[in-house]
């Protein structure tokens, strides 16, 4: 047996047993090349559901895409959206805050981006009618918006997520179950942006839960954000674990 055929002895068995792979995807907004990754699962669930999974400030990053492929091992299609575009990634730390920026302020852009992503899950396989949307920081500031803007969703779902709003924007009412996640002790949303969420959660009639992470700064999921909690971002390892089990439980409850 040579070792061509070893190799497809190994591979052809993976296949059929119906691995899933996360698999680029190019959609457009505009003449704006676009570039996500899609992810059907091995085993699908009843009535499809899917998530879309919105990265952090620097677009597409390898926590997003390991976080699509843990969900379609768990039964759900899953796509991770760009934001930013195809030519757009940032190379620093700069060129993400300005992106990011600039989405955060031009929040009707940031919402047509979800949507796009959202109408790319749908092609994927997805049931328009069982979907939940995930963010990380930035990611999980545009989770909020998708529910702000009452896109066609069941759930949104914040990871230590940018929970602020500008002050002159109206509330609408939000008819989008909301779950934040949130360390206890994160310098980058303060205490002030806090009590203005939840004003506007209870004005705009959400149902909504927050759950506080207790030692756990901005980032608590990104294993490579370090552990030194004084610079503000740091992984947490109990806080990502436990985390990740209540978005689980929160899928299960709004799919």
């Amino acid at each position: 047996m040579n070792i061509k055929t070893i190799i497809m002895a190994i591979v052809l068995p993976l296949s059929f047993q119906g691995f899933a792979q996360l698999k680029a995807v190019d959609y457009k907004d505009g003449q704006q090349v676009l570039s996500g990754f899609g992810i059907k699962p091995k085993s699908e669930l009843k009535d499809k559901p899917g998530v879309l999974v919105l990265p952090a400030w620097f677009g597409v990053d390898e926590h997003s895409k390991e976080s699509a492929e843990k969900l379609a091992e768990l039964g759900y299609y899953s796509f991770v959206a760009d934001i930013y575009g195809k030519d757009n990634r940032p190379k620093n730390s700069s060129e993400a805050g300005k992106n990011a920026g600039y989405y955060k302020k031009n929040v009707a852009e940031y919402q047509k981006r979800i949507q796009l992503a959202l109408d790319q899950l749908i092609k994927l396989g997805a049931n328009p009618d069982k979907i939940v949307v995930m963010g990380y920081c930035f990611g999980g500031t545009g989770a909020i918006e998708a529910a702000r803007a009452n896109l066609k969703v069941q759930g949104v779902v914040s990871f230590h997520g940018g929970l602020g709003k500008d002050v002159t924007r109206a509330t609408e009412k939000i008819t989008t179950k909301i779950l934040v996640l949130h360390g206890a002790d994160d310098p980058f949303v303060p205490k002030e942006e806090v009590d203005s969420f939840q004003a506007e959660m209870r004005s705009s009639g959400a149902d909504w839960q927050m759950v506080y992470y207790a030692n756990a700064v901005h980032a608590f999921t990104h294993k490579d954000a370090g552990s030194d909690n004084s610079k503000g971002a740091a992984y947490n390892e109990l806080a990502d674990k436990r985390s990740w089990i209540a978005f689980k439980d929160f899928l299960k409850e709004v799919l």
